[in-house]
């Protein structure tokens, strides 16, 4: 991508009244570039990382190459890979923050131990479901990638299989029997937002009716442990 023109001041020169920023990719490792911002994010991580959200879920993982999201953010190809060495690692990434906070609020809810196990188990359900159907672009579906198999993801499978566990457990704790096979049914309710979300982009679900089957759904995780 060529650069922008500058003024004899070294300031970048206007073009139909259209006004530029400096991208935040000046702000980390690599080439600083004067672009319009075209995606959302207070850096150029998190501009690669929106860009690539919506390529994979839109195009699929293998049908999105480094050179698409580059360019879908405005940057060299070669900047991209200051922040990300590899196409897994923006994936691993994105991944990470569909569970991360989950699993934070998960661990402190488990640690919550004066408070009524529904009761908590309830608000992680929501805190997870809610971000799971409030995220920019449907980032649970990538969890199906076949990708996702290898020894390359498996710090990702972790996290989420620690999260379920933890959902397990709460569920244990409301049927009183650790072992019930009920206990499981929560969490896998909750990421059925996932394809709420792939219905939502069909046309079939709108956002006010996702945001209700979400309030359904943590009602519905009572009725299932009585």
């Amino acid at each position: 991508m060529s650069s922008e023109p500058r003024g004899d001041d070294g300031s970048a020169a206007a073009s139909d009244s259209k006004v530029l920023c400096v991208s935040s990719v000046s702000a980390g490792p690599g080439r600083p570039r004067l672009v319009e911002q075209r995606r959302r994010g207070d850096t150029a991580r998190d501009e690669i990382l929106d860009a690539a959200g919506e390529l994979f879920t839109s195009r699929g993982y293998s049908g999105t190459s480094t050179r698409m999201i580059a360019e879908a953010v405005g940057i060299r190809q070669a900047s991209l890979y200051h922040h990300f060495k590899t196409k897994d690692d923006i994936l691993e990434a994105l991944l990470q923050n569909t569970v991360a906070r989950a699993l934070v609020t998960a661990q402190q809810l488990r640690e919550a131990v004066g408070e009524p196990a529904l009761e908590r188990l309830q608000s992680l359900a929501r805190f997870d479901a809610a971000q799971l159907a409030g995220s920019r672009w449907n980032l649970g579906a990538l969890y199906l990638l076949p990708e996702l198999r290898t020894e390359r993801f498996a710090e990702f499978r972790q996290a989420r299989t620690d999260l379920a566990r933890i959902y397990a457990a709460l569920a244990g704790e409301v049927l009183g029997d650790p072992d019930d096979p009920r206990r499981h049914l929560p969490f896998r309710l909750v990421e059925s937002v996932i394809s709420m979300r792939s219905d939502e982009m069909a046309g079939a679900l709108g956002a006010d009716s996702l945001h209700e089957m979400v309030d359904l759904l943590v009602d519905t995780i009572a009725l299932l442990l009585k």
